[in-house]
């Protein structure tokens, strides 16, 4: 006697869909993952360097790192980044950068 695993139904190109569909979703969620890593580092760098020369170089680089990281967030569905703002502590000027107020 032997054993099938119960049939759902699905055709292979379903089957074969369904795990490319897990593989996207992974991939924006590493993405995501990434991009919020490099606004850690870029907001550590702004907030960490007294150099006034060196901070419009930091702040437009801690903002083409908060744009990217909103940008992921919404390719993954969340619209809102009021938490995200907060959770990170973004400052008034990087985000007065993005056009923000």
């Amino acid at each position: 006697m032997s054993l099938r695993p119960p049939s759902t139904g699905a055709t292979a190109a379903e089957a074969a869909f369904d795990a490319l569909g897990h593989e996207v979703l992974a991939e924006k969620a590493a993405a995501l993952g990434r991009a919020g890593q490099r606004v850690e580092e870029t907001l550590a760098r702004l907030r960490n360097n007294a150099d006034e020369q060196l901070r419009p170089r930091l702040l437009k680089d801690a903002a083409e790192a908060v744009h990217g990281y909103f940008i992921q967030r919404e390719l993954c569905g969340l619209r809102k980044h009021d938490v995200v703002i907060r959770e990170y502590s973004i400052p008034k000027a990087v985000l007065a950068r993005l056009g923000a107020k």
